[in-house]
């Protein structure tokens, strides 16, 4: 499996068509940006240059110099500065300037940008595209840069969003709140104006055993004009791989966070075995309940601590996130929420992997939830990185949401893939259409009555002096929704259902920490046998009355 270098994203973003209309001599905007001839565009053109491309024989890209651009490496790439004066709508229309990435050696293949001439009011909608040449004068580079070296036009290698130019928000030259860069990925900033956990355009084969993981690549990007008035950056994309072929529309609203619009078309050139479906990454090392097995001197590492599932039937889930040092595969079923998963194992690679089965699933997101410096002690700030949820706006059917963990002993390369994967097989010659919406902000966009795990501990069973020998105990803190309202003396119970060993000593008790509304489960497992993982449900009830969220925990014995 391969996984995009961390520390590269983070120095680096922290800073086709139908047939010709009519053709024009390339053209100057008044930012000094060189455009090509006119082309139509369209919706409807740009599906149905996916579809043609699918039903032709995958054509991998050139990368132009690709001897030079393989000499762009980090830190070559970092001192490569793209000039605002010639950002795409410096000048307007709209709130938002577009910026472009120069290539490099992590992002060799030359991706198309045009401009559209008309905003598009709907899907119907046909206007002119015009290409944005590439020159590598738009760009501040030192003298002795191998880019410099470049003899032929090598094509951007993605954009960015830059800041209002219009508000009191940061300066909009040096401040940039979405980019897009390598293969099919994507992310933005969120409340905290941070990057972080990443999105993708879709997932091919990721974590399997018989076939190599393809990373599909955006080829061309269309920019529309806003709207008047509109706060909206509208984006059209067309996708290709050795796989697959998509059109993309993606209308970004920057707010407190960001709201990000899909609308995608994907059409299959061959079958594939593992097809995942708005896809996002993300990075776990560890957290307090696995410290132990770490070697670094900060409380935590992660840009994500959990994954949070919203149902079908209306059940809500976090499972928080693991660095397996084990291979298995689980399975969890959404038709038997509060009973024991059904489970599968396999073993051979270096990594973990959660299947939970639904249908027509309500969201779910990779999660932020500890949100304290004093829990990272890092002045790259992990707890201001945004969560990341997903809401499906059309009909997702039955499926699976398959959580991919891999082993890290560091934290320079995202190691947590989530996705949905459809039950039904994707195969050649088929086309999917889907439409979803992304929330890049702190924390879950709906909010619920129950209580939500806000922490998880584990350590020796038993008590001092009275230890259990093969027993572990875990400690489950929920916090607010219907605990605030508990009667004086009332206190919740706990159902839990581990799919092996035994439960002794489960007890529920306010969190002594004088925040109201915050109660703990204690237990102990035991009776482990082996070393397969043991998989927990719990919740918290009242009589009949759930009070929180289901806590599902993948439990690895030492």
């Amino acid at each position: 499996m391969s996984f995009l270098n961390r520390r590269y994203f983070m120095g680096t973003l922290g800073t086709l068509l139908a047939s010709p209309l009519f053709t024009r001599l390339a053209q100057a905007e008044p930012n000094n940006l060189n455009l090509g001839q006119g082309t139509v565009f369209s919706w409807e053109g740009l599906c149905a240059e996916a579809k043609k491309q699918a039903q032709k024989p995958y054509a991998s890209p050139l990368s132009p110099d690709a001897a030079i651009v393989d000499r762009i490496d980090w830190d070559a790439h970092g001192q490569i500065h793209f000039k605002m004066d010639h950002a795409l709508f410096a000048d307007g229309p709209g709130d938002y300037a577009i910026a472009f990435f120069h290539p490099g050696k992590f992002f060799p293949f030359p991706v198309k940008m045009y401009r559209l001439d008309q905003p598009m009011e709907n899907e119907h909608a046909r206007t002119e595209a015009r290409e944005i040449l590439f020159d590598k004068h738009l760009f501040d580079m030192p003298e002795h840069s191998p880019a410099q070296e470049l003899s032929h036009p090598a094509g951007f290698a993605g954009f960015r969003i830059q800041e209002s130019r219009n508000g009191s928000g940061p300066d909009w030259r040096s401040n940039d709140w979405a980019a897009f860069l390598g293969a099919s990925y994507f992310r933005t900033i969120g409340d905290e104006y941070q990057y972080g956990i990443s999105a993708r355009g879709v997932s091919v084969n990721t974590a399997t055993q018989d076939q190599k993981e393809e990373f599909p690549l955006f080829t061309h990007f269309y920019f529309a004009p806003p709207q008047p008035g509109s706060r909206e950056v509208s984006v059209y994309a067309l996708l290709d791989g050795p796989s697959l072929s998509g059109a993309y529309h993606f209308t970004l609203t920057r707010d407190k966070g960001v709201i990000m619009d899909v609308q995608a078309e994907l059409f299959l050139r061959r079958d594939i075995d593992q097809f995942g479906l708005a896809p996002m990454t993300s990075m776990y090392w560890f957290a307090d309940k696995d410290k132990t097995f770490q070697e670094d001197w900060r409380p935590q590492v992660h840009d994500s601590d959990g994954l949070s599932l919203w149902t079908g039937t209306n059940e809500h889930i976090w499972r928080p996130l693991i660095n397996p040092y084990s291979i298995k595969t689980s399975h969890f079923s959404d038709k038997n929420p509060k009973g024991s998963p059904q489970q599968e194992f396999e073993w051979g690679l270096p990594f973990e992997v959660s299947h939970f089965s639904d249908e027509n699933p309500k969201g779910f997101g990779l999660i932020q939830r500890e949100r304290h410096f004093d829990q990272y002690l890092d002045a790259v700030h992990y707890e201001r990185r945004p969560s990341l949820w997903i809401e499906p706006l059309n009909p997702w059917g039955k499926g699976t949401v398959r959580l991919v963990e891999l082993h890290t002993t560091e934290e320079l390369y995202d190691n947590v893939v989530a996705m949905w994967v459809p039950a039904a097989p994707a195969r050649a010659g088929s086309q999917h259409s889907l439409r979803y919406r992304l929330y890049w902000q702190a924390d879950e966009p709906f909010a619920t009555s129950l209580a939500r795990c806000v922490g998880t501990g584990i350590g020796r069973g038993g008590e001092p002096a009275h230890r259990l020998p093969g027993t572990h105990k875990f400690e489950v803190v929920f916090q607010g929704g219907e605990l605030f309202h508990l009667p004086s003396g009332n206190a919740p119970e706990a159902v839990i259902t581990p799919s092996r060993g035994r439960i002794l000593n489960a007890a529920t008790e306010p969190v002594p920490n004088g925040q109201p509304g915050s109660w703990r489960a204690l237990f102990d497992l035991t009776e482990v046998e082996g070393n397969d993982p043991v998989d927990i449900r719990l919740y918290l009830k009242r009589g009949n009355d759930t009070l929180s969220e289901t806590w599902l925990y993948h439990y690895l014995p030492t």
